[in-house]
């Protein structure tokens, strides 16, 4: 791929990288850093590029990798509070169960959970519940399912146990779900 073909690919997938690392770091700022790191590391690495695969998909591993590398940089700087800072929280969680673990009042038919994805209002509301996700919530959450990494690694990046991981997960869970079902899934969701 010729240079200036090859810079404005970089430049039109910029909007979508800034918007992924924006929802991944909760900082605009660190976020446009990462995105800039990582258009430099493409440019820089064209050359070892030379179209083993789809330039968006080489790119948004790139990204992945500066938003990992600054998430071990927060997690140095500040430690996570405890799970207990969240013992609050686990009363409503646990007001959804009756005692026997079933749910109290069982989630709403989502329907064909296929078809939603392919409608891009949903992305647009999964993004709000995440940004409205706890920062702690949303960075343990976003470590596992997006950046994929493996639970022992995030217990040791944010010097947690992984019973807490597990707790964290779940209730990033459970709030993303309540969102979802408010948001798009639920009768309201129409009326946003």
């Amino acid at each position: 791929m010729a240079d200036d073909n090859f810079d404005s690919e970089l430049n039109r997938l910029r909007p979508t990288l800034l918007r992924f690392a924006v929802l991944q770091l909760r900082d605009e700022q660190a976020a446009e850093d990462a995105v800039q790191d990582t258009l430099l590391a493409a440019f820089e690495g064209r050359a070892r590029f030379a179209g083993r695969a789809q330039l968006k998909t080489w790119v948004v591993a790139i990204l992945k990798n500066k938003i990992v590398d600054r998430i071990r940089q927060r997690s140095r700087e500040a430690p996570l509070p405890e799970v207990g800072e969240y013992a609050c929280e686990s009363e409503e969680f646990d007001a959804l169960f009756a005692a026997d673990g079933h749910w109290q009042e069982p989630p709403a038919d989502w329907g064909d959970p296929a078809k939603a994805l392919e409608q891009g209002r949903f992305y647009e509301v999964l993004e709000l519940c995440m940004k409205a996700l706890p920062e702690n919530l949303a960075r343990v959450f976003l470590m596992r399912e997006i950046l994929e990494m493996e639970t022992d690694e995030i217990c040791k990046e944010l010097a947690i146990s992984s019973s807490n991981c597990w707790v964290v997960l779940y209730r990033a869970r459970m709030r993303l779900r309540e969102c979802l079902q408010l948001r798009w899934f639920g009768e309201g969701a129409e009326a946003e």
